[in-house]
């Protein structure tokens, strides 16, 4: 069970509200081209990001548009490290791509927000000094270093006509990426340490900070806080990309104007999910299931020849907590309930409900508990029903609703308020669960932890003014995200 790096109340002053949620089935991203002038010898990139894909190149930053030529590239490689390199401007290497830097350390926990810092400064005698990376805080362990000559830069990388700055999409290859983004730094002519855009707080906990430093001429910074995608176009790599402005998701708060255009891009990719507010999405490195995740981890299609269930990220003793999911292709083998994480069924044959201290809600209406089905619990919910789970920690149990109406256990969604409850066993860690019942089905399932990837009419936050929800959660019921589980979890 992983749990998220960043999370709590205590303020440290600063706050980052919002995420950019890339996803590679939209061909989600943002570029701009810059400027001819920028420092390509020194310069910053430090953002915040939480992962959704692994085992698979992620490109971060930067690819050119042209074929042809070695651009810049910052990446996740698909055996899960970080790979920075590209084309020499001069001296050794160049006329090819020359890797900077690999990292031994692999970065795989989809619960966490990692903060990263690529710092290179060329005109440094030492050449340790000219590229380094750390991820929270810490100064990476690399396999591969291997640095630019003195005073060298990048051949093909941010110019003002054909290598643009990009993040999450590669233009040449049509390749994209998946994970959220967040507070991103490029500061041109600056080489900062990590601690100029965050902190450990007083519990060990590398947090963010307000960045006071200089972004130089060209650089650009990032909040991902307006959820407006712009009009008109602009021709980037021989896609037309929506045109950034001030007021769109892609706005420079740098005081330069550097805004990003964006392609692919939707309401729902603008996230609450931040690095001081993490919420649960599904558990991607839960692999019983054989499910497919997209959509920021919040789209789930379960594997075809498992009967198995995908589980949440977060995991909870105590507090009541609330989610939304919408089936897209029930197909009469569809469930959703809980779990207990230090009792998880690992036959992929079997299904959520067949251990003590688990159950599942079928779309029939019946529930499965300790292998024991009871018919006619609730109702039946179908194709774009939107279901309502409720996990009550504080007095073990669990119940549904449908459509905003709540199961009555007698076979009915037709209470305003929960009434019937399914009970469960105290002191372990418990959390969310889906899947499908039928070894030879796939189901879809569109869920929501507090950010949407389904279209909501309403926009219902918790009591502590977290999440938005389709229906409004019962009092007393939070959104599953680390503000929460640090006050009631």
């Amino acid at each position: 069970m992983v749990f998220p790096i960043v999370g709590g109340t205590q303020s440290t002053g600063f706050e980052i509200d919002g995420s950019y949620m890339i996803d590679d089935a939209a061909a989600s991203g943002l570029a701009r081209f810059g400027n001819n002038s920028r420092d390509g010898n020194t310069f910053t990139i430090a953002f915040w990001v939480k992962r959704t894909k692994l085992g698979a190149s992620q490109l971060v930053n930067s690819k050119v548009e042209d074929s042809g030529v070695n651009s810049f590239v910052f990446a996740f490689d698909s055996s899960d490290r970080i790979d920075i390199g590209g084309q020499p401007a001069s001296g050794s290497g160049a006329g090819s791509h020359r890797t900077v830097i690999v990292t031994n350390n692999r970065f795989r926990d989809t619960a966490a927000w990692y903060h990263i810092v690529y710092r290179q400064d060329t005109t440094q005698s030492t050449a340790s000094n000219r590229h380094r990376l750390y991820v929270n805080g810490v100064e990476t362990d690399n396999g591969t270093y291997a640095a630019l000559d003195q005073n060298v830069a990048f051949a093909y990388f941010y110019n003002a006509g054909s290598y643009p700055y990009a993040i999450g999409n590669d233009e040449r290859d049509n390749t994209y990426a998946n994970y959220y983004m967040a507070d991103h730094h490029y500061t041109d002519g600056v080489s900062n340490e990590p601690g100029a855009f965050a902190e450990t707080n007083d519990n060990g906990v590398w947090v963010p900070k307000q960045y006071t430093g200089s972004h130089g001429s060209y650089g650009h910074y990032l909040k991902f806080l307006n959820s407006d995608g712009g009009s008109g176009t602009t021709a980037i790599g021989g896609h037309n990309y929506t045109t950034g402005s001030a007021s769109t998701i892609g706005a420079d708060s740098s005081g330069n104007g550097n805004h990003f255009h964006v392609q692919g891009y939707g309401t729902k990719n603008r996230t609450t999910d931040s690095p001081t507010n993490t919420f649960a999405t599904w558990n991607i490195l839960d692999t019983r299931q054989g499910a497919t995740f997209a959509e920021g981890a919040l789209k789930v299609t379960t594997g075809s020849s498992q009967r198995s269930y995908v589980t949440a990220t977060q995991g909870v003793k105590n507090g009541k907590w609330y989610m939304e999911i919408k089936s897209k292709t029930a197909a009469g083998s569809s469930y959703v309930g809980f779990c207990d994480l230090s009792d998880l069924n690992e036959n992929t044959a079997n299904t959520l409900g067949d251990n003590p201290n688990e159950a599942r809600v079928n779309d029939s209406g019946s529930f499965e508990k300790n292998n024991s089905t009871t018919s006619g619990w609730a109702g039946s919910f179908d194709n774009n029903d939107i279901i309502s789970l409720l996990l009550d920690a504080d007095n073990n149990r669990f119940t549904v609703a449908k459509n905003g109406q709540y199961a009555d256990g007698s076979g009915n969604y037709d209470e305003s308020s929960p009434t019937a409850y399914i009970t469960y066993t105290t002191g372990n860690f418990m959390t969310f669960a889906c899947g499908d019942g039928a070894g030879a089905a796939s189901v879809v399932y569109e869920c929501n932890f507090g950010n949407p990837v389904f279209d909501i009419s309403s926009g219902n936050a918790d009591a502590n003014g977290h999440g938005n929800f389709e229906y409004a959660p019962p009092s007393g019921y939070f959104a599953l995200c680390s503000k929460n589980l640090a006050e009631t979890g």
